[in-house]
């Protein structure tokens, strides 16, 4: 009986050391990394964007809205930042915020 137990306790013990190797946290390193690369690819830059684009991905972006940004960049050039939206007419801050993760000027 107390053969079993200890071996149990082994048993446990050894996964326990599995679970929190060098290799395991290499993993779980490699997975955020990946995952934040995912992340950045997933954003919508507003430098190259059309007007479908935009009205798709962004929350309370209507067609009219994305319309003016693309007119803006036309004529005033590629967005240095993302909260040069801020100088399009109809795009306030609470608009931004929304979406400011979703946006990138790359």
């Amino acid at each position: 009986m107390i053969r079993v137990r200890i071996a149990s306790l082994f048993i446990v013990l050894c996964s326990l050391f599995v679970g929190y190797s060098p290799l395991a946290a290499a993993a779980k390193v490699e997975t955020t990394a990946a995952s934040s690369a995912e992340a950045q690819a997933g954003k919508l830059n507003i430098n190259a964007a059309d007007v479908v684009a935009i009205q798709d991905r962004l929350i309370g972006i209507g067609e009219a809205k994305a319309k003016a940004i693309v007119q803006y960049r036309e004529e005033n050039g590629p967005f240095s930042s993302v909260d040069d939206l801020l100088e399009v007419k109809g795009i306030g801050v609470k608009t931004l915020d929304r979406n400011r993760d979703r946006l990138s000027v790359e």
